[in-house]
């Protein structure tokens, strides 16, 4: 198929069926990896055949990137909302750890898809924005912890970056085990995770 001929039926396709091709090919670059999954394999989930696809999009490559691009934009527009209210840094953390489970609940076949393929794909020139969002992310975290000692919220001993990434991890993690409409909300989630990792789970005497 001609450059001209991708770009006029990716433009007239539909956005609801377009929504239901990425979010079948996410499960499926979840599950397998994005090398070893290919567009046939998409399209034979999807309910189509192969050339079809390309009606929608012109690469496997547009897929992956329209999965990470939407699911970053859609992070950061909570992200960003948190850190301009004006919160305290526990108070700070509390709404990026619940921001964070509700984004995993609506995208989580695309954090699962950025923990397995980020570090690979960001040396790539399409995907340098996955550098650009992690610089960002851990810069976001990293004040607000520090924010959190010099007011004395958070213990001075803390080594800043060892938290970080511990909460990090233990958040995100959460994307291999996570079912959307499970037992437990997102927000109830965030809350068991908040009181586990800022309070411990020993009981105090």
């Amino acid at each position: 198929m001609s450059a001209a001929k991708k770009k006029t039926t990716t433009a007239n396709a539909s956005p609801e069926r377009r929504r239901e091709l990425l979010n079948t090919a996410a499960e499926i670059f979840a599950a397998h990896g994005y090398n070893a999954t290919t567009v046939r394999r998409i399209a034979d989930e999807a309910g189509m055949l192969a050339g079809s696809l390309y009606y929608h999009f012109d690469s496997k490559e547009s897929m992956l990137d329209e999965i990470l691009s939407s699911f970053l934009t859609e992070l950061w527009d909570g992200y960003d909302a948190v850190l301009a209210a004006g919160l305290g840094p526990r108070e700070t953390i509390e709404a990026l750890v619940t921001e964070s489970f509700r984004e995993i609940d609506r995208h989580r076949a695309a954090v699962a898809i950025y923990q397995k393929e980020s570090r690979h794909l960001a040396a790539q020139p399409r995907f340098g924005y996955l550098t650009d969002s992690q610089r960002k992310f851990e810069k976001a975290w990293l004040g607000t912890l520090e924010r959190g000692v010099a007011a004395g919220v958070f213990r001075a001993d803390l080594d800043i970056r060892l938290t970080y990434r511990f909460v990090r991890d233990t958040v995100w993690v959460a994307a291999s085990w996570y079912r959307p409409g499970g037992q437990h909300s997102p927000e109830e989630i965030a809350r068991q995770y908040l009181s586990m990792v800022l309070d411990g789970i020993a009981v105090r005497v």
